[in-house]
Parts: structure tokens; C-alpha cells; sequence
């Protein structure tokens, strides 16, 4: 069934599109430039969230995360949006800034593993999450 966005949704989402973070910008270009075909949208109303990114194709939205988040926010905000049947990823600003080829090798590996176990939150761990050093492994 069909969720529409509450009301005013729409509008904040567009503004959020309009006033992207850095490192939103450069995650769009590489979502743009790398992985077109997955179709992936920014700022995406999803039940009463906005997600950051989000590809509806491979039922995956990847958030990018600065240091306003925390746990008491973010792990009821993902188990609504898995709820709706989307896996969700998270990276850091300084990791998608400082690290664009890591963030890029997650994302792969999450699009072709239809079944992966979602990456640690930023804020579940206090501090940069730790990364598998083995791409697709352990996502």
C-alpha cells in the first residue's frame, strides 16, 4: 500500500534539495555520475522521513550523516524505512568528503547484494563507524 508524505513534506524536501550539505553534493554526483542506471532520487519523502538518497529500483536509501544524529533519532527513523521494504546505509560527512572511493565500493556492493546486513550507524558507535576492509563483505 501506498504511503503519501504527510503535509508539508514535499516542500521541505525541496528545500533540503536545494540546500545540500557538501557532502550530499558530492554523493549526489557520484549517485549521478556512477549509478544511473539505479535511478536514485535525493531528498525523498519516505512514510514521515525524508531520506537522503534513495532508489526506489534497488529498494535501497543511503544517508548521509553529520554530527546532529544520534541514536534516539536514527534507529527508529531506519526500522520505519526498512519497514517499508528498503535497506538503508549510512556514511559519515568526513567519510564521503575524506573517502569517496570506500563510500563508492559500499554502495556497489549493496546495490548487487540483495541481502546485506546493514552497515553500522554513526550513531550507534560515538564515533566513525569501522569499515570492513573487504568491500561487500559485511555490509
Amino acid at each position: 500500500m501506498k504511503h503519501h508524505p504527510p503535509s508539508g513534506a514535499v516542500t521541505r524536501a525541496r528545500r533540503l534539495r536545494r540546500e545540500m550539505t557538501d557532502a550530499e553534493r558530492k554523493l549526489w554526483r557520484m549517485l549521478k555520475e556512477s549509478f544511473d542506471d539505479w535511478h536514485f532520487r535525493k531528498q525523498v519523502p519516505l512514510r514521515h522521513f525524508i531520506a537522503d538518497f534513495a532508489s526506489h529500483r534497488a529498494r535501497l536509501v543511503i544517508e548521509v550523516d553529520g554530527g546532529q544524529h544520534d541514536a534516539s533519532i536514527d534507529l527508529p527513523r531506519t526500522r520505519v524505512i526498512e519497514d517499508e521494504g528498503y535497506r538503508v546505509i549510512r556514511f559519515w560527512n568526513n567519510e564521503v568528503l575524506g573517502n569517496p572511493d570506500g563510500v563508492w565500493a559500499m554502495i556497489e556492493a549493496a546495490l548487487h547484494d540483495r541481502h546485506p546486513t546493514p552497515s553500522p550507524s554513526p550513531s550507534r558507535g560515538g564515533g566513525q563507524p569501522e569499515r570492513n576492509p573487504h568491500p561487500g563483505e559485511g555490509l
